[in-house]
């Protein structure tokens, strides 16, 4: 079976959506855009959590240090260091939403 291609949906491509939807000037749109971008890895960068209802939550976790492989050399193993990543978990009207819409892939 074939799989469908994805369309990628840019900051840009956003901002031009959003302007013509709610007839604000595309600047305005772009600042407003970018400051919640901003907030929001600044936020979590101070190990905040960001809880948006129906939407989903960024959560910042502690991955454990694990070892790993290289392909190429399997006998070679690699530590792989701990670090900080961000989780995020899809709320429940996105889960129905993504789930309903969206063919199988």
């Amino acid at each position: 079976m074939k799989q469908a291609l994805k369309h990628t949906v840019t900051k840009k491509d956003l901002v031009t959506l959003i302007s013509q939807e709610k007839n604000i000037h595309p600047n305005e749109v772009r600042h407003i855009i970018q400051a919640f971008l901003d907030k929001l890895m600044e936020t979590l960068a101070q190990g905040d959590r960001l809880e948006f209802r129906e939407f989903g939550i960024f959560d910042v976790v502690r991955r454990k240090q694990k070892v790993g492989r290289n392909p190429k050399r399997a006998s070679v193993s690699i530590v792989i260091p701990p670090r900080n990543a961000v989780k995020f978990t899809p709320g429940k009207k996105m889960r129905k939403m993504v789930e309903r819409d969206l063919p199988a892939l």
